[in-house]
């Protein structure tokens, strides 16, 4: 397993991340407690959830999880606040008043004293930025959050959101967390400079683009019954496209042709492009995760960077992940 610098905080992640999206929905519990075992075992050190998986379950899980592990220091937890919680009006956002009820209700169900990575999941263009950060920093000041970030934020607001914790001395950024895929490249114009100036650690979702990248989809109006699209429907099929299966369709020919597992290569594309600091896979069975967990020690050869920037070029996209950023305007004729 591979180590990398996260950010400018000391701390060393691998260099792969498991994400928890599939825990409990649809994986069944005791697989997922398989994978979160295997990803531990493997040398992953960082497991990232939300709230909002699963309504919830996902944290609970883990917190069953943690229970189990003789050593809590050993797993970097990193969690989100931002969706909806309940019915009530201020249930959802990143207000102060959310963001401490939503902590407590976190670390109740993670079963742990502290989050290590605390993330607002979407941006909130209602509360200033300066009420989130004044939140956040109440609660690494607690003690209850080791450190803070955000995820699907456009460049300039994270930047943003540094200058202002440098102006009122309040905690910073450590990462952005946003979809990165050779289908959707745009994060390359601007947030993968911005981090890199600035010290920010990348961490990236759906490195596979849904499985696009490994061949899952033949036609875009008739997606395998048990695929993410088909199973949610809504955001995530939307994501997939007629374009995107056919660049998918190539990129898997070409992973065949240089000898490469497509998903493997889906993968490693991600986790050694400029400035990512790791990629969040998402498996659905432990099969899935033993079948990624050797991209850990992979090396992307330069020819095959090359050959991947003929299907999709620098900065460009072909399927949309930014489908849920409001900011993000996009369309496909």
């Amino acid at each position: 397993m591979q180590y990398r610098a996260f950010g400018r905080t000391g701390l060393k992640i691998s260099s792969l991340v498991l994400g928890t999206d599939n825990l409990v929905n649809p994986t069944p519990e005791a697989e997922s407690l398989a994978i979160l075992d295997a990803a531990l075992d493997a040398g992953i050190n960082l497991v990232d959830t939300s709230n909002s998986y699963a309504a919830g379950q996902a944290e609970i899980l883990i917190g069953k999880w943690l229970g189990t592990r003789p050593r809590r220091d050993d797993v970097f937890i990193a969690t989100k606040v931002f969706y909806p919680t309940g019915p009530g009006i201020n249930d959802r956002g990143l207000t102060r008043h959310h963001i401490l009820r939503a902590c407590e209700d976190s670390l109740r169900r993670l079963n742990t004293d502290y989050i290590d990575l605390y993330q607002t999941h979407r941006p909130d263009p209602d509360t200033p930025l300066d009420e989130t950060l004044h939140a956040l920093d109440t609660l690494v000041t607690q003690g209850k959050v080791r450190y803070i970030g955000t995820s699907t934020t456009p460049a300039w607001q994270v930047v943003e959101g540094l200058f202002t914790s440098e102006r009122h001395g309040l905690s910073r950024f450590a990462c952005e967390q946003s979809p990165y895929n050779l289908l959707d490249r745009r994060v390359e114009n601007e947030l993968v400079p911005a981090c890199q100036k600035h010290g920010v650690a990348l961490l990236t979702w759906s490195p596979m683009a849904m499985g696009m990248l490994a061949g899952r989809y033949a036609l875009a109006d008739t997606p395998p019954a048990d695929s993410r699209a088909m199973l949610r429907g809504g955001i995530y099929a939307e994501r997939v496209t007629r374009r995107g299966i056919e660049v998918g369709l190539q990129f898997v020919a070409l992973a065949r042709e240089a000898g490469y597992d497509p998903a493997q290569l889906a993968y490693l594309w991600v986790k050694d492009q400029p400035g990512v600091t790791a990629p969040i896979i998402g498996p659905r069975t432990l099969a899935q995760l033993l079948h990624a967990l050797p991209v850990a020690d992979m090396h992307l050869p330069e020819e095959l960077r090359s050959a991947c920037d003929d299907l999709v070029a620098p900065g460009s996209v072909v399927a949309s992940f930014f489908n849920t950023a409001a900011w993000m305007k996009w369309k496909f004729a």
